[in-house]
């Protein structure tokens, strides 16, 4: 039974870590720059059939893909921040919503049109395969493993970025006061922008590792809408340690609730967010008294 819980609990951080992965993007853009994006999904999605695409027409690696999937979410984020977000930004919320949404439907049409309803397949390299026996009766799945150590390091360089980078103090000058900002010189505009296409680069990441745990078909926007929402809001949007603490949690009580009470699995991960949220409305840790 120990064995058992052990590894569930780590299945769970895995879970969690890739929860993250695809929620932190979202954390910059709603948090700090206040604007609802509810086509976060979108990007990773296009992150994940970037990835699908170049493993199976080009032949790329796996974990080679994944710097592609990063560019080609935060490419295509720059040229609709320049050409349709900028315009929205002064918007009220319920347009950025609508707006965003809208985004949403036309991107699971193009991706059914283009690649059909199925789920998109993904070639682990070997090493990422099979699990890792510790002994005792604990088997680690390999790609968790590689998961939790892909979230650690991305992690820290996120927080030495926010915190240590002149673009990090750059952004927060702008978040704090942005008319402030741009008497210091700084161009608001552009910090913002870079934000952003970072944002959708780090949600193209998060697709392209979840194709193996969560699947990849036209609805992935959809599907992770409510999570990934979910994991910023109750986190505290805005900051980086707020939603890998939830992400993390939720992770591991979903994964337990479904082992468990496989019946009511959903129900007991919902019941302990509304509970977190009574709590503490504001998020787990509020943006005031941190972003990293």
């Amino acid at each position: 039974m120990t064995a058992t819980l052990a590894v569930l609990v780590f299945d769970g951080l895995a879970y969690g870590v890739l929860l993250y992965l695809l929620s932190v993007g979202l954390s910059v853009t709603l948090g700090l720059m206040n604007f609802v994006n509810l086509a976060h999904g979108a990007f990773a999605m296009l992150g994940g059939y970037t990835a699908v695409v170049l493993m199976r027409d080009a032949g790329w690696p796996f974990l080679a893909t994944l710097p592609a999937a990063f560019a080609a979410s935060a490419a295509v984020g720059a040229v609709l921040e320049a050409t349709l977000y900028r315009r929205l930004y002064a918007a009220a919320h319920l347009e950025q919503l609508l707006f965003s949404i809208g985004l949403v439907f036309v991107s699971v049409g193009a991706a059914t049109w283009a690649f059909g309803p199925q789920q998109q397949p993904v070639a682990l390299p070997a090493f990422l395969r099979g699990q890792w026996a510790l002994g005792a009766g604990i088997e680690l799945g390999r790609y968790r493993v590689f998961l939790l150590a892909f979230g650690a390091v991305l992690t820290a360089a996120l927080g030495l970025a926010v915190a240590r980078t002149r673009f990090g103090a750059q952004l927060r000058a702008a978040v704090d006061h942005a008319t402030a900002a741009r008497g210091l010189g700084i161009a608001v505009g552009r910090v913002f922008a870079i934000a952003f296409a970072a944002g959708c680069g780090l949600a193209g990441l998060g697709g392209a590792l979840a194709i193996d745990l969560m699947g990849l078909d036209p609805t992935f926007p959809l599907r992770t809408l409510v999570i990934v929402l979910t994991v910023v809001a109750a986190g505290g949007a805005g900051t980086l340690r707020g939603p890998l603490l939830l992400a993390l949690g939720l992770g591991i009580v979903d994964v337990l609730g479904k082992y468990f009470v496989p019946q009511a699995g959903a129900f007991v991960t919902w019941t302990a967010l509304i509970a977190l949220l009574l709590a503490r409305p504001q998020g787990l840790v509020a943006l005031a008294r941190g972003r990293a």
